[in-house]
């Protein structure tokens, strides 16, 4: 059933960008809290990056795009395997790849040789991971993950003018505070202040940051972060997506990271389900990322040690809520339901594949059945 809000008054319309901004956050606060909580990134740091980078994403592309972390770099950090330096490091290396392979075209002549079975069956594969690591965070508490899902589900079938999510969230945090799964956080006041400047201290650093954070990333970068977000794009804002092409998401990609990266952002990219979880609860154009980044400029630019306590107050059931919605709206695509039986084991392989393993084995693997179903046709033809 079709869920989008129908025509509304501006400030309706306003509602649901703010609501639409909400959308990603299940991605956003597991990585960030844990950087600045866990891996010691300076929080005036990596509040900044996203801030700058949501506004400018919104700015230049005028739909709902993502600005997410780089899981593979965010894992890697997590298990503090990676120092701020090398952090740094990391962004900086990344940020030059993907400049050099959006300046060179080289990201679109890829993007042209992937099948649509297969590119149906990364967006499968990207959905069930983060319907399942959503289910996940929701059975964590299922008092409060299971109650939110389900309003998440009905109200924009009930009420479509509601903004879901601006609704449904003050209550999980209500409900977390009174239930003792958070508590209220300690706000410092206003200390105006600049990000610290964090540059790798050796050579040690770099190589380790390449070995461990940037080779890791790059293919689910070109995969889910460049390609898929281009598909998706063009399917879903046929009429905003000019810009979003796998050019312009590469480079952006990369001028953010070769900017950001020096004032101690972590890594960051797009991401098909960013856009998708944004739409899905109500944003249709670039308001929604400016929103977003916005209250996180000002977080990180004013209030960076209390930024932490803020964002945990949200349940984490809510947040695997948000996760699962999404996630689902990702795995069924238009795409996987107009494919014809032939592809069908091409989307069941790179589906699998990305899954199982990660979408650069799930891309790779989808093209090997393609090409060999191919293979197989003209064998038959020329018999």
């Amino acid at each position: 059933m079709d869920t989008t809000p129908p025509a509304a008054p501006p400030g309706h319309r306003l509602l649901h960008e703010a609501a639409g901004a909400c959308g990603d956050l299940g991605t956003f606060i597991p990585h960030a809290i844990g950087a600045m909580a866990v891996a010691g990134l300076a929080p005036a740091g990596v509040l900044f990056g996203f801030g700058a980078s949501l506004i400018g994403a919104g700015l230049f592309y005028g739909l709902p795009m993502a600005v997410q972390p780089m899981k593979a770099v965010s894992a890697v950090l997590l298990t503090g395997q990676l120092s701020p330096g090398a952090t740094a490091a990391a962004g900086l290396m990344l940020g030059a790849v993907m400049l050099l392979l959006g300046a060179t075209g080289l990201i679109g002549r890829v993007a042209r040789l992937i099948p649509q079975s297969v590119a149906a069956g990364l967006q499968l594969g990207l959905g069930l991971l983060m319907g399942w690591l959503g289910l996940r965070m929701m059975l964590e508490t299922p008092w409060i993950g299971v109650p939110v899902a389900v309003l998440l589900l009905a109200l924009p079938r009930l009420a479509p003018r509601l903004p879901a999510v601006l609704l449904v969230l003050p209550a999980a945090v209500a409900a977390g505070l009174l239930g003792g799964v958070a508590e209220v956080p300690g706000i410092a006041g206003f200390a105006p202040g600049l990000p610290p400047l964090v540059l790798p201290q050796d050579w040690g650093a770099v190589r380790r940051a390449l070995e461990f954070a940037v080779l890791p990333q790059l293919p689910l970068t070109l995969t889910n972060a460049v390609i898929v977000t281009a598909i998706l794009c063009r399917e879903m804002f046929p009429a905003q997506a000019a810009r979003a092409t796998e050019r312009n998401l590469a480079l952006t990609t990369g001028i953010g990271n070769l900017l950001l990266a020096p004032f101690g952002a972590m890594p960051m990219c797009h991401g098909a389900g960013g856009v998708i979880a944004q739409h899905r609860f109500g944003a249709r154009c670039g308001l929604a990322p400016a929103l977003l980044g916005a209250v996180l400029l000002v977080l990180g630019l004013g209030f960076a040690e209390s930024a932490a306590g803020i964002f945990a107050t949200i349940p984490g059931a809510a947040v695997g809520a948000l996760l699962l919605v999404a996630g689902t709206d990702l795995a069924l695509s238009r795409r996987l339901f107009d494919a014809r039986p032939q592809c069908w084991p091409a989307i069941g392989i790179a589906a699998a594949g990305t899954a199982l393993l990660n979408p650069a084995i799930g891309l790779a693997a989808g093209w090997a059945v393609e090409a060999a179903r191919g293979a197989i046709g003209r064998r038959r033809t020329q018999a």
